[in-house]
């Protein structure tokens, strides 16, 4: 199966398991990979044959900017369940990231990855 891969989606949201998490929020990175049939559209060369990458990537930042949970696993597990709703999208890989946790004496990032398919 062929592949969109959306790379560095950087937005400011509220999920977090501490209350000053969902207050002040921080950023996020996401990257995606969406497995589609791009045959289509590389004998067409028109858009309505493949994903429109522009409308994903609103919805992924939508639902960072919007959405308030505790966990980053229930944000990437919206974030699938959001891309699998596109009519093309067979497969769907999504990378979260927390690039600085408040977590004293640590200065890495926390990343969840999760794959969901269409059943």
């Amino acid at each position: 199966m062929d592949a969109i891969r959306i790379q560095n989606i950087r937005c400011y949201g509220y999920t977090g398991f501490l209350p000053e998490e969902q207050v002040l929020g921080q950023w996020f990175e996401v990257n995606l990979i969406l497995w589609v049939d791009l045959a289509p559209a590389g004998d067409s060369d028109d858009i309505k044959d493949t994903l429109d990458y522009r409308q994903a990537i609103a919805d992924v930042k939508s639902l960072i900017e919007t959405q308030k949970f505790s966990l980053i696993e229930k944000l990437a597990s919206a974030i699938a369940q959001s891309l699998l709703n596109f009519n093309l999208v067979q497969k769907v890989s999504v990378s979260l990231s927390k690039p600085s946790p408040p977590i004293p004496n640590f200065g890495g990032e926390i990343t969840v990855e999760i794959t969901r398919e269409k059943s």
